[in-house]
């Protein structure tokens, strides 16, 4: 009888145990479920202040800080629900409320953004530009925005972006024809060329400098034909005076 309840006690104790055991490492494996949940949510909070912040100075509608805003609203909430009491986060999210209802931002237009002459700074509006179409993208693929306002904030940054890659070339081309890079100048402007080809639509800003590129480019292949011709006048000018040189009567000395 004392035998039997001695191992009752240790099979009980060994249940115990078990049971315990598993319900720590259940509740550790929440916690780390938690714990990385906080900090993908940190991670979407952290890159969208960075666009809201836009140091690279993109010029960023209404509707595009608008989705930026909502997005850090939907990671602060997530934050909230994982941190209950959490103060810090509560009062982020009554400012960001706030930014929305009072429009609390300075909106640009791209459309109409005079682009800098700094190479530097055009590649830190580049690399601002593919950023914030990323988040659109994702934003969009996760159903929080219409694809309406997707593809109308898209188009925009697209259009924008191959207008500073076209300016570049362009300016870029016409340097190197200043300085009779010939060769250079014109893999620059016919780079262009492809770039515009490429794009599926043709607005007055394609056309137009699809013309201006079209006439540099014939500029640089007549300019190229008279360098030629130069050459061989002047070739045929010296082989004409070494003949005459050759056939010249010889003085009598």
């Amino acid at each position: 009888m004392l035998f039997a309840i001695i191992v009752g006690l240790i099979l009980g104790l060994v249940v115990i145990v078990v049971v315990t055991n598993t319900m720590q490492q259940q509740k550790k494996k929440l916690e780390d479920e938690r714990r990385r949940e906080i900090i993908k949510f940190r991670a979407i909070l952290d890159e969208t202040e960075e666009a809201i912040q836009n140091t690279a100075g993109i010029p960023l509608s209404q509707e595009g800080f608008g989705i930026l805003l909502n997005r850090e609203l939907y990671a602060l909430k997530s934050m909230l629900e994982l941190t209950p009491g959490n103060k810090d986060v509560k009062n982020r999210i009554q400012q960001v409320q706030t930014k929305l209802e009072n429009n609390d931002f300075i909106a640009g237009d791209a459309e109409l953004m005079t682009l800098p002459e700094n190479e530097k700074q055009l590649i830190g509006i580049v690399q601002g530009i593919k950023k914030f179409r990323l988040i659109l993208r994702s934003e969009h693929g996760k159903g929080r925005i219409s694809s309406e306002a997707f593809v109308r904030e898209d188009k925009k940054f697209e259009k924008l972006q191959l207008r500073i890659n076209i300016e570049t070339q362009l300016k870029r081309g016409k340097m190197a024809m200043s300085k009779n890079m010939t060769g250079s100048a014109r893999q620059y402007f016919e780079k262009a060329i492809i770039t515009l080809d490429k794009q599926n639509y043709a607005d007055e800003y394609i056309i137009s400098r699809k013309a201006e590129i079209e006439q540099l480019l014939e500029q640089i292949t007549q300019d190229l034909k008279s360098a030629n011709l130069d050459d061989v006048k002047k070739k045929q000018a010296e082989e004409k005076d070494d003949l005459d040189a050759l056939f010249a009567p010889k003085k009598k000395w």
